[in-house]
């Protein structure tokens, strides 16, 4: 099932990541001084309204967000940026070889506008 709810043009994204367990304050405080290169991507990008929830029971991260067009999403893991902000990340959660945060996509099934 897809992840995605398309409104117009623009999409709503939503997955589910996973920290390392005792790591959830450090990726708050990493977060809370977010690089303003990293700020100034996603927002070129098109992405808007991003919000990260933790579920401490599980340490489960649980990432929303909307994006002006798909397409534009495409060419984010291959930008020098986000790849070097994965490499920063990859201590504090379960990551891929690429060290692009293990993502589960998450299906919409209720919004209210």
């Amino acid at each position: 099932m897809s992840n995605e709810k398309i409104t117009g043009k623009s999409v709503r994204i939503a997955s589910r990541m996973k920290l390392l367990e005792g790591f959830e304050e450090e990726y708050k405080k990493r977060h809370d001084a977010i690089w303003p290169e990293l700020s100034l991507l996603l927002k070129e990008t098109g992405i808007s309204n991003y919000y990260i929830w933790l579920d401490r029971d599980t340490s489960s991260l649980i990432a929303v967000l909307g994006a002006a067009n798909k397409a534009t999403l495409k060419n984010l893991p291959s930008n020098p940026v986000m790849q070097r902000w994965w490499d920063y990340m990859k201590d504090i959660m379960e990551t891929n070889p690429d060290n692009s945060p293990v993502s589960f996509p998450l299906e919409e099934v209720f919004f209210l506008p």
